[in-house]
């Protein structure tokens, strides 16, 4: 972040009376005050919930001039659009009224947020999902499909398993404007994807997982701990 950028977003957020008022904790969620630099972004404050792998991030984007809010759960980082302004005196009246319905959400799906064609779709009393291990190949079942997180461009993830030594994952997702199920996933941070579980159907998809989730996971596993160790 260029020097004259830091001064301005500094000066500009010394006084913010808002963020001294800030309470310790939001639901389940710990209030951080960060104030810190890396690469064009600055951190003003977070709320955090260390145990469950799931933040929000109040911050400064110098590349777009504005002000965001970015979601980071489990290996997924995304910003949300609706928080995204010029300025910090708008910036503060979004984060009244949605920061807590922001932090819900995160705790638990709400289907009265989410779009219609995802409810038609049967995905949260998809009965195969009780199936699902808890750990497989050393990956955590941390996103299930009776409880799942509404990303961006239409897109939710229904399946998540987390191997968070490594930084490695591998995701399911549902998108309402194609109709369809695709996956990728993370190996030691590095995305990628494949192809092998795009499916339009929860029969489809059921036939997928079963014959290749654990394959799947040992590999990424194991391209993990090359990659760590090399």
């Amino acid at each position: 972040m260029k020097e004259e950028t830091l001064k301005k977003v500094e000066e500009t957020t010394a006084n913010w009376a808002y963020m001294k008022e800030l309470p310790d904790s939001i639901r389940t969620f710990e209030l951080r005050r960060l104030n810190l630099v890396h690469g064009d972004v600055y951190d003003l404050f977070a709320y955090t919930n260390e145990a469950s792998h799931k933040s929000v991030i109040a911050y400064y984007h110098e590349e777009t001039d504005e002000y965001k809010l970015r979601v980071q759960i489990g290996s997924f980082e995304f910003c949300l659009k609706e928080f995204i302004v010029s300025k910090l005196e708008d910036f503060e009246p979004a984060l009244r009224s949605r920061l807590d319905g922001v932090l819900l959400d995160m705790m638990e799906f709400n289907p009265e947020h989410a779009d219609m064609v995802f409810i038609d779709k049967h995905i949260l009393e998809w009965s195969f999902a009780k199936t699902l291990p808890e750990r497989l190949e050393e990956f955590e079942l941390f996103i299930r499909p009776s409880n799942p997180f509404r990303i961006t461009n239409g897109s939710y993830i229904v399946l998540d398993y987390e191997h968070f030594a490594s930084k490695s994952n591998f995701a399911l997702y549902y998108n309402v404007f194609r109709d369809e199920f695709f996956s990728d996933e993370r190996i030691a941070a590095v995305p990628d994807t494949d192809y092998e579980f795009d499916a339009r159907t929860l029969d489809e998809l059921e036939d997928k997982i079963t014959l290749r989730l654990a394959p799947r996971l040992k590999k990424i596993r194991e391209l993990a701990q090359s990659k760590i160790s090399s």
